[in-house]
């Protein structure tokens, strides 16, 4: 079977002790770096000395049907540099052949810089989105946030600390200036920190310069009823970011209430104007 295997993501005291046992008694170990895993397995005094394979972005795609036939036949660990393989690092293409192969897949759980920044955040837990990076390019990036800016959920990002204080400027110009906001840095490192406020109020602390692995939880937007017009500038919203019509028809519609259809010729006729 395929053994996703979730590792600490900065405290080496979260390892679980059925990660230990695994690990003390793998064979064959499929890591995102083999150093990364060898320094961790040196760390927990573990002897086991099993064939390490690289799987990481650039070679995931050729892998994975090698990888997932290798596990149909012996147990293959599955481990990212730190949290849970598959979610933002490799994992998905080989998680997704094993199922088409017919292999097992199961899961060591652990730590995870999602739900720990999720659950500290201080902002609503009941219903959340992860959004995983944002574009580098502030275009796009900008694009990217237009389009989420009547999302209702909480939102996770994972951002970079070089690119954190545009961040937080572009998350003010599109989900307004009184948007809640948490930058988590480090987490469960000795430098731990919370900072929660507003995006203006947050981009004057970033731009001092922030350093260490950030995650950036976001309010979701409050509810409104939404008029026709409203809507339809949403919509117009999302397909100017590169979303198809009918598809932005239909999300509007579901965050309204409104008919999709009645958005979609709605759009359609404001083009001709």
């Amino acid at each position: 079977m395929i053994i996703l295997a979730a590792t600490p993501i900065g405290n080496l005291g979260d390892v679980s002790r059925r990660l230990v046992e695994v690990l003390e008694n793998a064979e064959i170990i499929v890591a995102e770096d083999t150093r990364t895993t060898q320094r961790l397995m040196k760390a927990l005094l573990i002897e086991n000395r099993p064939r390490l394979i690289a799987l990481h972005d650039h070679n995931e795609k050729q892998k994975a049907a090698e990888l997932a036939a290798l596990a149909a036949e012996t147990d293959v660990v599955v481990m990212s540099d730190a949290g849970m393989p598959a979610i933002s690092d490799p994992g998905y293409g080989l998680v997704a052949e094993a199922v088409a192969q017919g292999v097992t897949v199961t899961a060591i759980p652990g730590p995870s810089a999602v739900l720990m920044a999720l659950a500290i955040s201080g902002l609503p837990t009941d219903r959340f989105t992860f959004e995983g990076f944002l574009p580098r390019k502030s275009g796009e990036r900008r694009s990217s946030l237009r389009a989420l800016a009547s999302e209702p959920r909480t939102m996770v990002f994972f951002e970079s600390p070089a690119r954190l204080a545009s961040t937080l400027a572009d998350m003010g110009e599109a989900f307004g200036a009184d948007r809640r906001i948490a930058v988590c840095r480090e987490l469960t490192k000795f430098y731990e920190e919370v900072r929660r406020g507003t995006s203006a109020e947050l981009v004057e602390w970033a731009s001092a310069g922030v350093k260490g692995e950030i995650v950036v939880v976001v309010e979701g937007a409050p509810h409104r009823e939404a008029s026709a017009d409203d809507a339809l500038t949403q919509v117009q919203t999302l397909v100017a970011s590169g979303i198809r019509l009918k598809d932005a028809a239909s999300e509007v519609a579901a965050l309204t209430g409104l008919s999709s259809r009645d958005l979609y010729q709605a759009a359609l006729a404001a083009r001709k104007l």
